[in-house]
């Protein structure tokens, strides 16, 4: 009982699991999310809110009114240009069809879902070790000749201007977004933190590639 308890403490923990773990972990979920039935949707959606709510409020909305702008299209494009049953019955050439409505309501949702997703693992996973997944499990790349320390280089810097500068946490104008903040005289030493893979976590690892490799199958 004292190994298991030891064991399921180990993964409830993040610091203790492997950064490229924590990330396929994500990468499965985030994958399970796009085939989860309208049904099961709802509560999954429901869920990620609430977790963003209690464990990431604050970067959880911020990323939430950023893509309200894309809801607002999915809504459109999806409830306006889907050919159906019209949902208003006295209007029926100017209102939304059924069909478009509820194909805008389960994209809509799984994007909410997804940013949540993003918003928890930006929140508890440190840059330094975000990247060193991203490098741990982008290594087999190598063999077509894609450098992983060049993608996950590229990964940091895009995570550190766009939500680490001031611009992830107030309004700017666009023409600010041209401007050059490279010609700065702050430039900190870019670290990638690389990690021991453990046989647990290779275990684990190995497991979840095998799921998603049978998922593709099917």
């Amino acid at each position: 009982m004292t190994l298991q308890g030891g064991c399921l403490r180990r993964f409830l923990t993040l610091n203790d699991m492997h950064s490229g773990l924590i990330l396929l972990l994500w990468l499965a979920a985030v994958a399970s999310i796009q085939i989860l039935p309208p049904a099961a949707l709802g509560p999954a959606v429901l869920s990620c809110t609430a977790a963003v709510l209690l464990f990431a409020r604050v970067r959880g909305l911020r990323l939430l009114r950023r893509i309200r702008v894309l809801l607002l299209a999915i809504v459109v494009l999806f409830a306006w240009f889907t050919p159906g049953e019209a949902l208003l019955l006295d209007w029926p050439r100017l209102g939304p069809s059924r069909e478009g409505s509820v194909l805008a309501l389960v994209h809509g949702a799984r994007l909410v879902a997804v940013v949540c997703a993003v918003a928890l693992l930006l929140e508890h996973l440190p840059l330094p070790r975000l990247i060193g997944g991203l490098y741990a499990l982008s290594r087999p790349l190598r063999l077509i000749g894609v450098p992983p320390e060049r993608l996950a280089l590229r990964l940091l810097l895009v995570l550190r201007y766009v939500d680490a500068s001031p611009r992830g946490h107030k309004q700017m104008h666009w023409k600010e977004w041209l401007e050059d903040e490279a010609t700065g005289s702050d430039n900190p030493a870019v670290l990638l933190q690389r990690e021991r893979l453990s046989r647990t976590d290779a275990v684990v690892a190995l497991g979840v590639f095998a799921m998603l490799f049978w998922w593709s199958l099917g």
